[in-house]
């Protein structure tokens, strides 16, 4: 079973110097192809700026009609940042990972407002980062096999790459739910979130990209469409909303554990057992989101996201999940009600001339 079209060369094709995303040209389709399998092609700055570079030549390209990002590998799209070079990065000072996310944010708003059909084969697992290269696209594709979500919480950091307005906009505090526990979702909860567009068979993925080759993105997915399972997510409406129907954490913890069913109280444990500072930055992050732009709100991501880098948590939680993995996190603060509202307030303080200033898309065309 494959994700999508196999890499081939051709005279249309280039890759970066390491080859962990290739680019080439099939009929009037530009594919891109994250190329680093072993890592569920975990997205790194050259990836981010090869990307960004390649989608801009694409764009006032005649020959291209339609764009396809897909992954190598039987494991998934891309499952988010690089974060053991985070990691490493933030032990030198985190300057690298600032700079890489400049980019990663600019690629996720140029995806945002492309101006050709963005086609994304959200296959497998697609997490994080992952869901900024997919989830801003116009057409998004999720599968049997689609495992997504914004796990952030989980290392002591908090949705960014666009995430927390994609959430906000989710239906009834849906978005919430998945943003505070981290949780993976199916593609059937893709759909219901937003997320997504349209479900595909898995197996019918290398004959779409193949239809993408000449045809219209909207007739070719058309053809291949089916109709998605039931989302488990959309079938617990009921106690999320009522349980999650506030701006206090503190508060949808309370709420969570008096609600009389064994779900709610599951995520209960799940947030508790994230950071703090994180589930309250995040939660921050998705009631501000509300009615903003794109640009806005990744500027405010930006912000988050340096003062992060500063702090503890979230060098605390890679290295508990990822580097020791010992599962077992020191969160400082360790409980939520130590994180008071100013501590919240400062993640969202200016940063001078270290703002992202993003431009929306049709100011950046005149």
């Amino acid at each position: 079973m494959t994700a999508g079209p196999t890499p081939r060369t051709n005279t249309a094709s280039s890759a970066t110097p390491t080859d962990e995303v290739l680019f080439e040209r099939r009929g009037h389709l530009g594919v891109i192809t994250l190329n680093r399998p072993r890592a569920v092609n975990a997205l790194t700055a050259g990836m981010a700026a090869a990307m960004l570079d390649q989608l801009t030549a694409w764009e006032d390209d005649d020959g291209v009609a339609t764009v396809l990002v897909h992954g190598a590998g039987e494991r998934g799209l891309c499952a988010g940042g690089d974060i053991v070079a985070i990691y490493e990065d933030m032990l030198a000072g985190g300057e690298a990972t600032a700079d890489f996310w400049r980019t990663e944010y600019q690629l996720n708003a140029l995806i945002a407002g492309y101006s050709k059909p963005y086609v994304a084969f959200m296959d497998g697992l697609v997490l994080g980062g992952g869901v900024g290269i997919s989830a801003h696209g116009s057409v998004r594709v999720v599968t049997e096999r689609t495992r997504t979500g914004m796990p952030e919480t989980t290392i002591g950091f908090v949705p960014d790459v666009g995430g927390t307005l994609l959430l906000s906009r989710s239906p009834g505090e849906s978005g919430t739910h998945a943003a505070l526990t981290g949780a993976h979702l199916s593609g059937a909860d893709a759909l219901f979130l937003g997320l997504a567009d349209h479900f595909v068979s898995s197996g019918n993925l290398p004959a779409l990209a193949a239809a993408l080759e000449t045809e219209a993105a909207e007739d070719a997915v058309g053809r291949f469409a089916e109709e998605p399972p039931a989302s488990a997510l959309a079938g617990q409406r009921d106690w999320i909303d009522s349980c999650y129907a506030s701006d206090d954490a503190e508060d949808i913890l309370r709420r969570l554990r008096t609600f009389d069913g064994e779900a709610a109280d599951e995520a209960a444990d799940t947030i508790e057992a994230k950071s703090p500072t994180a589930v309250k930055v995040a939660l921050a992050s998705l009631r501000r989101a509300r009615g903003l732009s794109l640009e806005e709100v990744l500027a405010e991501e930006y912000r988050v996201g340096l003062r992060f880098l500063a702090g503890a948590d979230f060098r605390e939680g890679i290295r508990a999940q990822v580097v020791d993995k010992d599962r077992n996190p020191q969160w400082k603060p360790a409980a939520l009600h130590e994180v008071s509202a100013a501590d919240v307030a400062r993640f969202f303080e200016p940063l001078g001339d270290r703002e992202l200033n993003l431009q929306a898309k049709e100011a950046r065309n005149v």
